[in-house]
């Protein structure tokens, strides 16, 4: 019994369709998801792994059957029929992919207005302003501008800034992110932590304002489904939430140099207890990193200040430096 070819295309179809959205589901090229603005890359991905595989299946479907149905039979030596194009064949294959392209380009559009793409000035409020200014502003002792200041007024053209639902709210951790060759500093700008790993609190949103000091870096979490390049000159920023604890690799993706591939750093999403202790044990441990430094600059010390450190360790008592203060400034010594 003969099937009818319009019945053969229907199950042919439905099988295609079954097929590619199975595997624009279930794919599993992507990292573990590990905040809010994942899903909406993550969907993204997935529709677009959905129609290219079903492309895929399409045109490799019609070239083995052509390559199987039209093959040249044993003993046939003769040319084939001549073709000069088919008008309505060329109509629909240029008009699919636009089409395609097109819905593909609006579901972009919208997941980037989503996740705070189209403005990242929404995300700032006078916090996050201040420390831009602060960021801009000249090196002490410099007569001239700073080549990689940032100007606040044009600073903010770069990155995601706040999602439309939260826009005017303010941000409970904002962090000063640092490119150069070959590391990432981060500086946490509510506690003055400065340290070349990040730690973040899970469930909470964040704000990087990343800036480059020497070449074009590439902030890149995959994890987050985060790339944001790191412009000398530019302040970009990134608004997240993170959602699962663990660690998490952070990688430049943007060629910077020879060691460019050794320059990665770790990131940490933690409970908020677990957060909060590495908060104080970053503070007390910058509090006795001062008080055992030794390159500190004497003119803001006192005599008596400076010394310090070093009476117990000559094994002199505050009276015997008294005595030697006192004789060193009488005036007939």
């Amino acid at each position: 019994m003969n099937i009818p070819s319009s019945i053969t295309t229907l199950i042919a179809g439905i099988a295609l369709t079954l097929i590619s959205l199975w595997y624009g589901q279930n794919h599993g090229l992507l990292p573990m998801a590990a905040s809010e603005e994942a899903a909406q890359v993550d969907a993204l991905f997935n529709m677009m792994m959905t129609v290219a595989t079903g492309l895929f299946l399409i045109v490799q479907g019609v070239v083995l059957y052509s390559a199987f149905r039209f093959r040249r039979q044993k003993g046939d030596n003769t040319d084939g029929p001549p073709v000069h194009g088919n008008i309505p064949l060329e109509i629909v294959w240029t008009a699919i992919p636009a089409v395609i392209l097109f819905i593909v380009s609006i579901y972009s559009f919208e997941i980037y207005n989503a996740m705070g793409g189209l403005d990242p000035m929404a995300s700032h409020d006078d916090h996050g302003r201040q420390g831009i200014e602060q960021v801009g502003k000249p090196s002490e002792g410099s007569p001239e501008k700073n080549l990689l200041a940032l100007d606040p007024n044009q600073a903010i053209a770069l990155g995601l800034g706040a999602s439309p639902e939260k826009r005017g709210q303010p941000v409970p951790l904002t962090i000063d992110v640092t490119a150069l060759q070959y590391a990432w500093l981060f500086n946490y700008t509510d506690s003055g932590i400065t340290t070349g790993e990040m730690h973040l609190p899970v469930g909470q949103e964040v704000q990087l304002n990343i800036s480059a000091q020497d070449v074009i870096h590439a902030f890149w979490l995959p994890e987050f489904r985060l790339k944001q390049d790191a412009v000398p000159g530019r302040l970009a920023q990134m608004r997240f939430t993170p959602t699962k604890e663990g660690q998490y690799p952070i990688i430049c993706a943007e060629l910077c140099g020879p060691y460019h591939g050794a320059m990665n750093a770790q990131l940490y999403v933690q409970s908020p207890e677990e957060y909060q202790n590495w908060v104080s044990e970053q503070q007390v441990a910058s509090t006795n990193g001062m008080e055992k430094a030794i390159a500190t600059n004497p003119a803001d010390l006192s005599e008596g200040e400076f010394l310090a450190p070093y009476v117990k360790d000559l094994g002199i008592d505050a009276h015997t430096l008294e005595q030697l203060h006192a004789t060193h400034h009488h005036p007939n010594q």
